[in-house]
């Protein structure tokens, strides 16, 4: 789930995209100005850097200021480079789980491993070699934004008490995303499929953290919320995150490619563990699911079998009924007497958001 969360985001309205864009701007500028001092191979690098972070809907940013602006924040100066930080963060994490993966390509273009595997390859280096190359080129450019993805907070002028607050998110946004991570191997690798509520919990560990809950409660922090409703915009993530996930999970199998813009053959034919196939794994029909789940080979006519045998064992039915649930306690958190109306008003476009993305 580290990059699937929707493109569009335009339900929630902000007038802070520009603010975001040219922080990260001046950033890479920056950037690329001091790396010149270390030579064109350094100056390379952080070109691809920044080709993988700018040019996006800012989902995360967009969480920061939708609550900042719902609770009427007064900081207004360091909303875009909070923002910013977090998109950074958002960088560094998909660039390294591309490196988990061996994953040479994302959104159908090469990421920065595969530039870098792409430009040895034709210098004549073996294939192997070449993939090394692109993989550990990766790992550097991951760990700079990774880095600075703390240093937008340290320069955007708070200080003190909120300062340190907004640290302690950061920390808890990658401790949880790395725990997530490492259960995400752990599973993807074992026999036994795990439970579903393992599932949520490792989805929400590794991206529901850090692209919803602590950005939503970063923006509460910086319009210097009560706690309460620090806390509550947390609550609120954790349940459209994972409200998300398992959106993800329906349309990762039965969903309209041409529609959503992702394949309905890839997670068959990965043995993806997700929310539908937990649930059938507990059932009688996975013993018909499970020879053929997992196969690279995969054709379109067992995969129209596998989807046929996952409805027969109620994983869709059951995953909406969960879907449901979870968008039910996410109203029920903006229901809260604490919540201020004009902050419910902004965020519950994200709420129908999820709800016509899983339709």
């Amino acid at each position: 789930m580290t990059d699937s969360l929707p493109q569009s985001g335009d339900e929630i309205r902000w007038d802070r995209y520009d603010d975001v864009v040219r922080a990260l701007d001046e950033f890479f500028d920056e950037s690329g100005a001091r790396a010149t001092a270390h030579g064109p191979q350094y100056v390379d690098l952080w070109r691809a850097l920044r080709r993988s972070t700018v040019g996006g809907k800012l989902f995360r940013p967009r969480m920061v200021a939708a609550v900042f602006d719902g609770l009427g924040g007064v900081q207004s100066r360091a909303v875009a480079p909070v923002g910013a930080a977090f998109e950074l963060l958002h960088t560094a994490l998909i660039v390294h789980d591309d490196v988990i993966d061996r994953d040479f390509v994302r959104r159908g273009r090469p990421n920065i491993s595969g530039i870098y595997r792409d430009r040895a390859r034709s210098a004549g280096v073996d294939r192997d070699e070449a993939e090394h190359r692109g993989l550990s080129a990766a790992v550097v450019a991951g760990d700079l934004a990774l880095f600075y993805s703390y240093r937008f907070i340290d320069r955007s002028g708070i200080d003190g008490a909120m300062r340190a607050h907004l640290l302690d998110l950061m920390d808890e946004a990658l401790f949880a995303s790395a725990a997530g991570e490492l259960l995400d191997l752990d599973y993807s690798g074992a026999i036994a499929i795990p439970t579903v509520e393992s599932i949520l919990a490792m989805g929400r560990l590794k991206t529901a953290v850090y692209s919803f809950e602590v950005p939503l409660k970063a923006g509460a922090v910086l319009a210097e919320a009560p706690d309460a409703v620090v806390a509550s915009m947390g609550d609120f993530g954790r349940e459209v995150g994972t409200a998300y996930q398992i959106v993800d999970d329906i349309l990762g199998v039965f969903g309209d490619t041409e529609v959503t813009g992702k394949s309905a053959m890839s997670d068959l034919r990965e043995g993806k563990r997700t929310v539908l196939v937990a649930h059938a794994a507990a059932t009688e029909v996975w013993s018909l699911i499970a020879p053929t789940f997992g196969s690279p080979q995969l054709s379109d006519d067992e995969a129209a079998t596998l989807r046929v045998r996952l409805e027969e064992s109620g994983a869709r039915s059951y995953a909406e009924r969960l879907l449901a649930d979870h968008i039910a306690r996410a109203r029920a958190v903006l229901g809260r007497d604490h919540i201020p109306e004009p902050l419910r008003r902004t965020l519950e476009p994200l709420i129908d958001q999820v709800i016509r993305r899983g339709r």
